[in-house]
């Protein structure tokens, strides 16, 4: 069965929110003095992989059966 578009939506969300956080939390006293550019390049570097190798299937393999329904 395929998964439902709107959750798998709502469940990216649900991940990423709290992935950003911690991640602009962690990495501020270590990034304030650079140009938003590059701190933006340097969050997005860690969170992406994060996201795409550990944070999502993480999720999705708890939530299978809710996101195709």
């Amino acid at each position: 069965m395929k998964e439902n578009k709107h959750k798998l939506a709502l469940l990216t969300w649900v991940v990423v929110y709290p992935l950003i956080t911690v991640l602009l939390i962690g990495l501020e006293p270590l990034v304030s003095g650079l140009a938003t550019p590059l701190r933006t390049l340097l969050l997005t570097a860690l969170m992406v992989p994060a996201m795409v190798y550990v944070a999502m299937p993480f999720a999705k393999a708890r939530l299978k059966n809710w996101l195709q329904h």
